[in-house]
């Protein structure tokens, strides 16, 4: 890991991402049922850069906003959340929606109109340099590699980008099998990312599918988040457990990306590593709590 991009002291922003948000409505009863429904937003890369924005963190979105009626409140309020979106424009085409109910243990049910969004056109050729060299870190998911092949092609160009100007990439390859569909598919993008990749930051077992080994021997600094177990922290062969923080379950949306923003954030203010996934696992617990994939504010205090 390179002291010079922890450093921060020439660049524009700690943490950019890539990826694809998308329109909610949440339902307090089954979606077959549901007559009521609340408009939120989330998407993983997005959910992880308000909460790193949250802790301090100076945060970037790269993707693209369909310009349907939805599309400029999007942007205005992750503009609120202090997120950066000079590279998320307003495009022809419409925003992913997903809809969301939950049942009493917090556990979730989806559908998603996702197919064809605006953030799905993304390709390589979307890809600024000069961008992607302005961040500390890089932050990629497995689902912006799933919507679309352009999106996987942005994916990869994007880390060769930040490998070539020592830009640190964190990756979850956050294995979702409904959205592949193929899971041949979902392992071959994960091993073409993981040369790249500095930080990675899966989900067991969720993610066990399609990773080609142990985490900790696939990357120098890897966690691998365990949910109601907590999380490990493996640094250069060296594992260290920290658990899980108190919970009350309301709603699971979100709370890994809350993690993940959380953990980078400290990470890139220099705490270590086993600190910093305890302040993680506090922030993921507190969005617990409440509905929809992003908590509010005092939920990341």
């Amino acid at each position: 890991m390179s002291t010079h991009v922890l450093s921060g002291a020439v660049r524009r922003f700690d943490l950019v991402g890539l990826g694809e948000c998308m329109v909610e409505f949440n339902a307090t009863e089954p979606l077959a049922r549901a007559e009521r429904f609340t408009r939120a937003y989330g998407g993983d890369v997005l959910n992880a850069l308000v909460a790193a924005a949250r802790q301090g963190a100076r945060t970037a979105f790269v993707s693209r906003v369909g310009d349907d009626p939805f599309g400029a409140g999007l942007r205005a309020a992750w503009e609120a959340e202090g997120v950066d979106v000079g590279q998320a424009p307003l495009v022809p085409g419409e925003n992913g929606v997903y809809f969301i109910s939950l049942d009493a243990h917090g556990e979730r049910s989806f559908t998603y109109r996702r197919a064809g969004s605006a953030a799905s056109q993304l390709t390589a050729a979307d890809i600024d340099a000069a961008f992607i060299a302005s961040a500390r870190c890089l932050l990629l998911s497995g689902i912006t590699q799933a919507i679309s092949p352009g999106a996987r092609a942005a994916t990869l160009a994007a880390a060769r980008c930040a490998r070539g100007h020592g830009v640190l990439v964190a990756y979850d390859p956050n294995y979702r099998p409904r959205l592949w569909g193929n899971e041949e598919a979902a392992r071959a993008a994960c091993a073409e990312l993981l040369p790249f990749v500095d930080i990675l930051i899966p989900s067991l077992p969720a993610d066990a599918a399609i990773l080609p080994g142990a985490p900790g021997e696939l990357v120098e600094h890897a966690v691998v988040k365990h949910g109601e177990e907590g999380c490990e922290v493996w640094l250069r062969g060296q594992r260290t457990a920290v658990p899980a923080a108190a919970a009350t379950v309301v709603d699971t949306t979100g709370a890994g990306d809350a993690w993940n923003g959380a953990y980078l954030a400290a990470v890139l203010r220099g705490e270590a590593p086993a600190a910093a996934a305890g302040i993680a696992n506090r922030i993921a617990a507190a969005k617990l709590a409440h509905r929809g994939a992003i908590p509010p504010r005092e939920a990341s205090d």
